[in-house]
């Protein structure tokens, strides 16, 4: 059996457990007929899918950062430096991105990210390529660091479209009532794109070389690019539906809002500067556990552990987990609030960075990076995939999603900086000693961002018009 359908057991049964309790839990009955539900299903699950697929270009290169590492072709601190840049492109794209999606609608800006990434991914396996050949003739290559420093770059910039975009196109599709489970469903896509990204990139890796986990993923985004300029719509009505009130922060505006209004109105949302902060902590958390863990790994001779084989596995599942968990107790507990999720989940962050500390040195440590995936995943999911959604209407989406999603990026890229000048180098780095600051930085973050959820238990979007 071939060892990517091994892995994907798991993955597919819980899938199924999925489907069958978000069936039988209560539904929110809105009046949309089924030919309005089997269309917008269709669309969701063509831009999904396309999401998904761009995790699998965007944490290709930090999925074999150890192998690279170890095989002496890029140093780990030369990865964090090539990683911080493209995560600050990344994060400051989105002030761009945002008012593009607003403008151009979400179909356009996501054949952008597809069609745009598939490029990069295939410059990057062009400079691997290059990379090889000079090794193989007994040469050394200077100009690969910097030609992934800026392919990556690049690539991230076109990444960015993606979640403005998902974002945007589901905000004229589904009722704020319906988007708790829809922040779960984010959860569940991200999920995925982890487990092709991290396990399959691995696999391309070990079986094909450096240059197959770029080569792969440029194909298929190339795939899913055709599909989403066939399938996907920017609204009921560009499909031949007729559009409905979402009741979310723009109901009953016919247009969106310039963009200097909009700009205006969140900067006087307390509300809105304190998702900010919140996701600012869960970027930086979100990438210390992630791409920290597999170079840790490998330092510490454990890259034969089960967490370290199954990493994207065990991120997947883990992602599945915490979306659900998350998209279903807000809309049927907590009355589609989104701060009493993330404050829960931000517990379980501070809990599972603790146990880090606690268990450094030691190969258990993964379960526990882990677990806070599981955590991290369900806030992203919650805050970036509805909540922006939420607060921003549908019509004002690109923006608020642009504003939020782009400091979890700017999280990401300030971990990315404290760790490559915290972490150690060369033989230091066997000392599982020497790594504290890993867990100690993610316990701090930890607890401001729970402290932040809390002032946030209450938030409900404001409608601008009837219901």
């Amino acid at each position: 059996m071939p060892i990517w359908l091994e892995k994907s057991y798991p993955i597919l049964l819980l899938l199924v457990a999925v489907a069958i309790v978000v069936s039988r839990l209560p539904k929110v009955d809105l009046g949309h007929d089924a030919r309005f539900k089997r269309r917008r299903k269709l669309n969701w699950i063509v831009l999904g899918l396309t999401y998904s697929i761009l995790y699998f270009g965007r944490y290709n290169l930090s999925a074999i950062a150890g192998e690279l590492d170890r095989s002496g072709v890029l140093s780990r601190r030369d990865f964090n430096e090539i990683d911080g840049v493209g995560l600050a492109v990344y994060g400051i794209a989105f002030l761009l991105n945002g008012p593009l999606a607003d403008r151009w609608g979400g179909r356009t800006t996501i054949l952008l990210a597809a069609g745009g990434s598939a490029v990069m991914n295939a410059g990057m396996a062009f400079a691997m390529a290059h990379h090889a050949r000079t090794a193989s003739d007994g040469g050394s290559d200077e100009m690969l660091k910097p030609a992934l420093m800026w392919l990556n770059a690049a690539n991230m910039y076109f990444q960015s479209f993606g979640a403005v975009s998902i974002v945007k196109v589901n905000a004229a599709w589904f009722h704020v009532r319906e988007r708790g489970v829809l922040g779960g469903l984010f959860g569940i896509l991200i999920s995925l794109g982890l487990y092709f990204s991290y396990d399959w990139s691995l696999q391309l890796f070990r079986s094909f070389g450096f240059v197959a986990p770029m080569w792969v993923p440029a194909v298929v985004l190339g795939a899913m690019f055709v599909a989403s300029f066939l399938v996907v719509r920017d609204s009921p009505s560009k499909a031949g539906l007729v559009d409905f009130d979402t009741g979310d922060a723009t109901s009953g505006q016919l247009h969106a809002d310039p963009l200097k209004v909009v700009v205006r109105k969140l900067l006087s949302q307390r509300v809105i500067w304190i998702l900010v902060a919140i996701e600012f902590c869960s970027g930086f958390l979100r990438q210390a556990a992630m791409k920290q863990f597999r170079p840790y790994a490998v330092a510490l001779d454990q890259s034969q552990s089960f967490v370290y084989e199954n990493w994207g596995m065990l991120l997947c599942v883990a992602g599945i987990l915490g979306g659900v968990f998350a998209g279903t107790i807000s809309d049927h507990v907590f009355g589609s609030r989104r701060g009493p999720v993330a404050s829960i989940l931000y517990a379980g962050l501070l809990a599972g960075s603790i146990g880090c500390w606690l268990l450094l040195g030691d190969p258990s440590v993964g379960w526990s990076i882990v677990f806070m995936s599981l955590c991290v995943i369900g806030v992203h999911g919650m805050l970036s995939g509805t909540a922006t959604a939420d607060f921003g209407g549908s019509k004002n989406a690109g923006v608020v999603t642009g504003l939020i999603d782009g400091f979890v990026y700017l999280g990401g890229a300030t971990q990315a900086a404290v760790f490559a000048l915290s972490l150690p180098e060369g033989p230091a780095a066997k000392d599982s000693a020497n790594w504290i600051a890993w867990p100690v930085w993610m316990m701090a973050v930890a607890l401001i961002g729970l402290i932040f959820c809390t002032r946030v238990w209450n938030a409900r979007p404001k409608a601008g018009g009837g219901h």
